[in-house]
């Protein structure tokens, strides 16, 4: 059974976040019931402790505090709909998108691809964050959508792009 109602968001967490929030609660067969798709998340070391949560389909990054952790999952989805809305995206599709995140699930990594490309978007937060300490989550998530991602390359560069992208295809 997927969710009470059906609908669930699968978050694919790294190692150290896992070590945060607790094990894997994905069972066998479970799929993402958002049009997105699966996010994935890690944890970023710096005080306060901060997810970055990155979309599977088009690499577009989410940043939220980790704490309190018992509630990281749902104020996680209520931050993928605000950065959908920085992002341009209709409110029906917001509100399709959360009505679909109701119902959170946390399992193991299973793309090195977009593992990587948090890797990299970690890399880059640190170092916007050594610049302009007092940088805004939001602000600083909207900066690393536009970073030029290798998964990207042949088709739209970055997340923004592809975030653009996929709601010029979406129907409505």
């Amino acid at each position: 059974m997927i969710g009470e109602d059906g609908w669930v968001l699968i978050v694919r967490a790294t190692k150290k976040l896992l070590d945060r929030i607790g094990p894997p609660s994905l069972r066998d067969g479970e799929q993402s019931t958002t049009r997105l798709g699966q996010w994935y998340g890690t944890r970023l070391a710096w005080r306060p402790d901060v997810v970055l949560l990155v979309n599977e389909l088009t690499l577009l990054p989410v940043l939220i505090r980790l704490a309190p952790t018992a509630t990281v999952l749902p104020r996680g989805a209520h931050q993928i709909a605000t950065v959908l809305a920085a992002h341009g995206a209709p409110g029906t599709m917001i509100a399709e998108e959360f009505q679909h995140m109701r119902t959170q699930r946390v399992g193991t990594t299973a793309n090195r691809s977009v593992v990587g490309i948090m890797n990299e978007f970690t890399r880059l937060a640190d170092v916007y964050r050594d610049h302009e300490p007092s940088v805004d989550l939001n602000d600083l998530a909207a900066r690393l959508a536009t970073t030029p991602c290798s998964p990207l390359y042949r088709t739209h560069i970055t997340p923004e792009r592809a975030f653009a992208a996929f709601l010029h295809s979406a129907p409505t």
